[in-house]
């Protein structure tokens, strides 16, 4: 194998997120449009006797880096799966930039990282849809962040529907470093069969498009969020006030908070204004990845 592999693993970002049904269970359909941002954590292997793994970065610290950790528990999987085209052992290690708990498929895309990781090094080609079934059963985020592109994803987090075009836009993340549960967010969700998204245009490849058809949509776990956490409405209207903002909405279950951008100047305006806001938060800029063939 190489001296060493480096995965990025970018974060994630629900532009949209309707809730269509709760299922029988317990879990919800949804269906979302969802996007990466060209910043997230960054996973490097090299060959060593057995797995460990190692963990550095300005949100490290939130993380163990025991059996329980994703990027561990997707070697693991990935090793029981195909036992003999596995690599051998390797010396991991991630670098954290990325808050946790966030709404922002942190953890989601570690395990996806290391699934490419170990994919990559693999003795014969792994099957994409075979990757895409084992990634399920780590977490509803695994498949869309394996494949880390604009997507439509549906059922639990399953379905993917990659875009064959997508804009060039920018976009501004703030965190306010208040971890958000999940589940508690659903278990405040007051209407579990909403409306599904509506039909994207096609195709999609002006920023105007977009906007227009995100003005009809929503994140039907936000309102349940906001009243865990009042600091995302703000953040909300701040973002929503800032020059050039297209659209201010809350991310996944929260608490990050994102705004969307035509240009690159006024995303980064924004995250300076948010900053002197908010000098305690968590604030970053930067492109989102594109479609690609």
């Amino acid at each position: 194998m190489p001296a060493s592999v480096l995965e990025s693993a970018p974060a994630k970002v629900n532009l949209a997120l309707h809730v269509t049904r709760r299922r029988e269970d317990g879990y919800h359909d949804l269906e979302s449009l969802i996007v990466f941002a060209n910043l997230g954590d960054e996973l490097s292997a090299e060959e060593a006797e057995t797995d460990s793994l190692t963990i550095s970065g300005p949100f490290g610290r939130a993380l163990g880096t025991g059996p329980n950790n994703l990027v561990l528990r997707a070697t693991a999987a990935f090793r029981e799966r195909w036992p003999d085209l596995a690599p051998g052992g390797l010396r991991m290690h991630l670098t954290k930039n990325l808050p946790v708990a966030a709404g922002i498929g942190g953890g989601s895309a570690d395990a996806a990282a290391a699934l490419r990781t170990m994919a990559s090094l693999s003795a014969e080609p792994v099957p994409v849809q075979d990757l895409s079934d084992l990634a399920a059963k780590l977490g509803a985020d695994v498949p869309a962040c394996l494949l880390s592109r604009p997507l439509v994803a549906r059922g639990v987090g399953e379905i993917l529907s990659p875009l064959p075009e997508f804009p060039t836009l920018y976009i501004t993340l703030i965190n306010p470093m208040i971890a958000v549960s999940t589940p508690d967010v659903f278990r405040r969700l007051r209407a579990h069969d909403n409306y599904p998204l509506p039909a994207l245009p096609s195709p999609m490849t002006r920023p105007a498009q977009l906007g227009l058809w995100l003005g009809e949509t929503r994140n039907d776990l936000q309102p349940p969020a906001v009243k865990l956490v009042p600091e995302i409405g703000v953040l909300i209207e701040e973002l929503s006030e800032t020059s050039g903002c297209m659209l201010a909405r809350m991310s996944g279950s929260g608490a990050t908070v994102f705004g969307l951008f035509g240009a690159e100047g006024p995303a980064h305006e924004a995250a300076n204004e948010i900053r002197k806001l908010h000098p305690d938060y968590w604030v970053a800029a930067a492109p989102l990845l594109g479609a690609r063939a």
